[in-house]
């Protein structure tokens, strides 16, 4: 840990709690908002008939801006993947472990190249239609045609035409060359009722425009496709044919609401008063003692697999200048923001690898916040001409707090080495959205990386490797021929033994590089209402598996 010394710059004020940060102040967004929360609280308060089914649970988090699972791939989009969708496997537990979902096994062939896996019995979608071989592979071959988000893990191995059902209950799929993380990637992929989505298909949209608003899947709930509405609300119904049964839990809940609130404050004070019961992973830390107190309340904390980041766009000068990058590295204030900020609630991670995953060199050392040796770099940038004297702006998801203050924090450091910081509030699809072109990406930007599957290639593999160019993981256009050689060799080894030394070569020159500022791997620190019972925490997914959990009355 980075000492905090003297003069240590405490923190920023706190971010003024104003409503419609996340909207860009759009009111008619706040007014539907509001209603819906306060229809949420009328409910809460209702008194319930003996015996009755207690209101349906209101899951105050953010919604993706499409239900698509093929096209979305962030935290709020696991929730989706998580409860509407079924996948071949699936992540469960904490450390996450692999388990068979949709299919029952899996065999793989000596050269690593052919996967087939055989589909349990009895699965079937939210209409009644079964789950066939042909349903898996179609929904496999959507995903890469569409070549968005989470295809980014299969395109460099997979064509679409090598997806193949070979049965009514296998499929295979053949690669192009070996690819260790094939299986780890595979909860990724939801299994699409195509006899659904099909007839709705728009010229080359692949029925895009009308999954974005409807469900086709065969998870543990359903999409209310009539009360649905983009980022404001969701309503979610049990399916009580779900494959897995429901004897594990003798008191499902029948009905969710997903009702996102945008503002910290509000958020907070929704789940005090009971009118929701759960707020999103993102607690912040100067809450959680608050959440705590009060008696109907708690706060779940758990580790997780998630890296904070702040990201500079190596392709545009300055930070296509190593000094330039190295002079940002140590000018980061890493003890006050994890210590002070965020009351020691994460855990200092120096690397782009969450410290608890295989792969990190035994001896990395993070950069330590030194803001001698920053103007120092900073200096040497200068004179070899990179453009320090202009403004550098630093993009921030408006609605998560710490993005604010994380960069208002960095922005008072960096003005004592000489470097203006311009703060430019956004939103994650905005911000998304300008990265696939260098020209286009900012300066800089704030995000989390998640854990969507569980192997290095989720990380370093995906934001390091120059092959992911254009996708927002690899969004830092970071360049480096040695690292995209160890990378690519242990993408395709089967030997765990030797990818783990290749990740940790790989690692140790793009610590080197500086080519980002990593900062902590979190604690999910979800507040939930004591009547929400059977919550249980993985990292993929960040403990949204609904089908799990029951509610006190």
């Amino acid at each position: 840990m980075a000492p905090t010394g003297r003069g240590l710059h405490q923190g920023p004020a706190r971010r003024s709690l104003r409503a419609g940060t996340g909207f860009a102040g759009d009111m008619t967004m706040r007014r539907m908002l509001r209603t819906v929360l306060l229809a949420a609280g009328l409910a809460a308060t209702a008194t319930l008939p003996a015996g009755a089914q207690p209101r349906p649970l209101v899951w105050g988090d953010t919604l993706p801006a499409t239900l698509d699972p093929h096209a979305i791939f962030d935290v709020p989009s696991q929730f989706i993947l998580l409860n509407v969708y079924d996948g071949l496997y699936r992540y469960q537990g904490n450390p996450p472990r692999l388990v068979p979902w949709l299919a029952e096994r899996h065999t793989t062939s000596p050269d690593g190249l052919t996967w087939e896996f055989t589909l349990r019995e009895g699965a079937r979608f939210h209409d009644g239609s079964a789950i066939t071989a042909e349903d898996v592979a179609w929904s496999f071959r959507r995903l890469l045609a569409m070549n968005r988000a989470p295809a980014a893990a299969f395109t460099p191995v997979l064509k679409p035409e090598n997806v193949t059902a070979t049965g009514p209950r296998t499929v295979r799929f053949v690669l192009s060359s070996p690819y260790a993380p094939f299986l780890a990637a595979v909860p990724l992929v939801a299994v699409v009722n195509p006899r659904a989505v099909t007839p709705n298909i728009q010229g080359n949209d692949h029925g895009g425009a009308w999954l974005a608003a409807n469900g086709a899947g065969s998870g543990a709930y359903r999409v209310n496709a009539a009360t649905y509405q983009a980022r404001v609300s969701l309503d979610l119904e049990r399916f009580p044919d779900h494959f897995m049964g429901w004897s594990g839990n003798q008191r499902p809940i029948d009905g969710v609401r997903v009702r996102p609130v945008l503002e910290t404050s509000t958020r907070v004070l929704a789940l005090l008063r009971g009118e929701i019961d759960a707020t999103d992973s993102y607690l912040p830390t100067d809450q959680v003692e608050r959440v705590e107190r009060n008696q109907r309340t708690r706060v779940a904390r758990d580790e997780n697999m998630r890296v904070f980041i702040l990201r500079m766009n190596n392709r545009k000068p300055p930070f296509d200048n190593r000094d330039t990058r190295l002079c940002f590295a140590h000018a980061f204030n890493y003890g006050g923001f994890n210590e002070v900020v965020l009351k020691g609630l994460v855990v200092r991670n120096g690397g782009p690898n969450p410290n608890n995953l295989w792969g990190n060199p035994p001896d990395l050392q993070p950069y330590a916040f030194d803001l001698a040796k920053a103007k120092e770099h900073c200096d040497r940038a200068r004179a070899a001409g990179a453009p320090l004297d202009r403004a550098i702006e630093i993009h921030i998801q408006s609605e998560l707090e710490q993005t604010t203050q994380a960069a208002q924090m960095f922005q008072a450091d960096l003005r004592r080495v000489g470097v203006t910081l311009r703060i430019v509030p956004s939103t994650w699809p905005n911000i998304t959205g300008s990265v696939g072109r260098p020209e286009t990406t900012p300066d800089m930007w704030i995000h989390w990386v998640s854990t969507y599957f569980v192997d290095p290639e989720n990380w370093i593999g995906q934001m390091y490797d120059s092959q992911f160019h254009g996708t927002w993981k690899a969004s830092a256009w970071y360049s480096n021929p040695q690292v995209d050689a160890l990378l690519r060799q242990a993408r395709t080894s089967l030997d765990r033994e030797e990818r783990e030394r290749l990740y940790q070569q790989a690692t140790a020159l793009v610590v080197a590089d500086s080519p980002d500022i990593w900062v902590y791997n979190t604690l999910n620190l979800r507040g939930l209402s004591r009547r929400v019972q059977g919550y249980q925490f993985s990292p993929v997914g960040s403990g949204g598996e609904l089908r799990l959990m029951w509610l006190e009355n």
